[in-house]
Formats: structure tokens, C-alpha cells, sequence
């Protein structure tokens, strides 16, 4: 029997979509996967000291379709239940391929025109580092770019990180993400 032409065609169509997102990938000069995070990057408060700068991040690889980006740092080990927010970045341009050291600085941001940072938990939009409770094992800080098939998130600076992780996961052409570490 011999397979139809459209179907055939759906069979491409969705084993070249993985090999897309495959591709995306995100990289850092400042923090590596798998690595301790430099004080620069950790939170400056609640018992911390860091310098509170958030790391320049770079992306490529794409899907077609991409309309715009966001970015989020968050810690699955932050002993609340449900983890911590550190950084919510979305309306990313979808010609947006990098942001530099200091971008999440939500007083001077060196985002691109449009991007918005969300409130993060500790309650206030921009980048906030890392600053696990002393004694804790090191903790994990999941950097991820998503690549989104909306151009914009009908979401404020004001919006809870929920709500935010709520229209980017529905939103998800493709992601990518570097998972660091610190401790205390």
C-alpha cells in the first residue's frame, strides 16, 4: 500500500520541527553550565553580598516562526514549595539575539525598545542573583530563552511570575536553557 502524498508530507513536517529546536541553544561569557555562579551575578541582600549584575546571555538557532523571545532565571531548589523567580524578561524582538552584562538592571535596562521585565519574588521587576539560605546544598539557577509564536505578552511589569511562566509556556515555539550553580 502506498502512503498518501499529505500524509507523508505531516510526517516531514513533524520530525523537522525537533531538529529545529534542537538547534536553539543558549550560551553565556559569564555564568557556565554546571558551575558556580561568580559574585558578581549573586543578590545583594538578605544576608548576600553579590554584586547583583545580571550575566549577558546569547542565543541562536531559532525556529522559523519565532516572533519574539523571553527570558527567565529561576531556582526548582529555593526551599518554598515552589521555587524562586529571579528574572522575567518577555516582548524580547524576535531580531533580539543577545542581551548584555547588566540588562536586568530595571532602573538603567540595556534591553531592546518594548522588552519588559517582570516582577520577580522578590517583588520588584529586574534581575535579582542568587542568595540561597546559608548551609543549603548549592542551589540550581535555570537560565532558559524561549522563542515565542506571539510577538508580545498582553502582560505588565506588574504581572506575578506565574501569570508570566503561564503565557510563555503557552506561547513555546522552542527553548533553550544553562542550569549554574551557587551556595553558601
Amino acid at each position: 500500500m502506498k502512503t498518501p502524498a499529505p500524509i507523508l508530507a505531516l510526517a516531514a513536517a513533524l520530525t523537522a520541527t525537533p531538529a529545529l529546536a534542537a538547534d536553539f541553544s543558549l550560551t553565556s561569557p559569564d555564568i557556565a553550565s554546571g558551575r558556580p555562579i561568580a559574585e558578581q551575578q549573586v543578590y545583594d541582600g538578605f544576608g548576600c553580598s553579590g554584586g547583583n549584575v545580571s550575566p549577558a546571555l546569547a542565543w541562536h538557532g531559532a525556529p522559523a516562526g519565532t516572533r519574539s523571545f523571553a527570558l527567565t532565571v529561576y531556582d526548582p531548589d529555593a526551599p518554598t514549595g515552589s521555587g524562586w523567580w529571579h528574572w522575567l524578561v518577555f516582548n524580547l524582538p524576535s531580531t533580539t539575539t543577545e542581551v548584555p552584562t547588566g540588562a536586568g538592571n530595571a532602573d538603567h535596562p540595556l534591553l531592546p525598545a518594548g522588552a519588559v521585565q517582570g516582577r520577580t519574588d522578590f517583588g520588584k521587576p529586574g534581575y535579582g542573583g542568587p542568595c540561597p539560605p546559608k548551609g543549603d546544598k548549592p542551589h540550581r539557577y535555570v537560565f532558559t530563552v524561549y522563542a515565542l509564536k506571539t510577538a508580545t505578552l498582553p502582560l505588565d511589569a506588574a504581572s506575578p511570575a506565574a501569570m508570566v511562566g503561564f503565557y510563555i509556556h503557552a506561547n513555546t515555539l522552542a527553548k533553550a536553557s544553562l542550569t549554574a550553580t551557587y551556595g553558601r
